[in-house]
């Protein structure tokens, strides 16, 4: 590994840790949101209120230099609150397009699935395009965008549940659960010390630019993925779109091509954050319930006998054969 590509993944090991003792009992969560900041794709994460959710994203963007902002969505969310909107000047009598949040560099779309379907396409165009459009005009987003949106699985009542096509934009899908006991108490102690030093706050040892974020994008694809690799990725793709066995009963619809294509560089981003220069089969199963979990559309039948999309995609594991 050349100089260059060396000091970059310092620089990124160097966040990555400090942002594992800002915090504590989520180390995946951590790890999925670095891997998303590297393969340049956006993150939905599930799990219940309290689990450290919004303040990691916070956390990460103290660590980049870039804009954050943070959407609270709401059933009374319009579209033009997410992109933005057009201001009259009276003093020309012209109007001027007024840019939105979605134009920062790391957004925080919290509680996505309380907001109507026709907030929730207005991060569309912005997530698979970079761009938005409003009226005859189109404005591109920064070339850093990183969205992080989260639901709450316990309370459904009042929620707008992510349509298909919206799903397929987020890079993972990742699920928190509640800390260990050990966590727990390591929470405790931090809270504590936070508290003694309020307004005091650690501040992270250095903060990543774009051109140290690009140079990793550049190394992770530049990664060795040996073929038989790469057709053990391709093949648990069509195992889930031709399933067989048990698991035709399960699947209605498998991955798309996006599936594919997510799993290759959520891999590769593993590996390299690992300090390999090339990319294992473990690398690929580590990912595939994070990519795939929200890809798959499960049946009728699937869901009366309780299969999960996790239960699916470990039978998928079963019948591919690993290389």
């Amino acid at each position: 590994m050349d100089g260059i590509a060396g000091g970059t993944q310092d620089s990124v090991r160097t966040v990555a840790d400090w942002l594992s003792g800002r915090i504590i009992g989520q180390e995946r969560l951590l790890e999925r949101l670095m891997m998303a900041l590297l393969c340049g794709g956006h993150l939905l994460v599930e799990g219940a209120p309290g689990l450290a959710k919004t303040r990691a994203i916070k956390e990460l963007a103290s660590a980049v230099v870039g804009d954050f902002h943070r959407i609270q969505f709401t059933p009374d969310l319009l579209p033009s609150d997410v992109t933005g909107t057009e201001v009259y000047r009276p003093e020309d009598g012209s109007f001027q397009f007024q840019h939105g949040p979605v134009f920062h560099n790391l957004l925080l779309a919290d509680e996505i699935n309380r907001a109507p379907a026709k907030v929730q396409s207005a991060l569309l165009e912005a997530m698979a395009e970079h761009q938005v459009s409003f009226g005859r005009e189109t404005f591109p987003l920064p070339d850093l965008f990183l969205v992080m949106a989260t639901q709450n699985p316990i309370e459904q009542e009042g929620t707008y549940p992510l349509p298909e096509a919206q799903l397929d934009r987020f890079l993972m899908h990742v699920r928190v659960d509640y800390p260990d006991s050990t966590a727990e108490a390591g929470i405790l102690r931090l809270v504590r010390e936070e508290t003694a030093v309020r307004g005091d706050a650690p501040s992270p040892p250095a903060r990543l630019g774009e051109p140290v974020i690009f140079a990793a994008r550049r190394a992770i694809l530049g990664l060795h993925m040996a073929e038989p690799v790469e057709r053990y990725i391709v093949a648990l793709t069509m195992g889930s779109r031709e399933p067989s066995n048990e698991l035709a009963g399960w699947i209605d619809y498998g991955a798309s091509p996006r599936g594919t294509i997510a799993l290759d560089l959520c891999s590769r981003a593993l590996a390299w954050l690992d300090g390999r220069d090339f990319v294992t089969p473990d690398d690929v199963q580590n990912v595939v319930h994070d990519v795939f979990r929200h890809r798959l559309i499960l049946s009728f039948e699937a869901e009366a006998q309780g299969v999960t999309a996790d239960d699916a995609i470990d039978e998928l594991i079963r019948q591919v054969a690993v290389p």
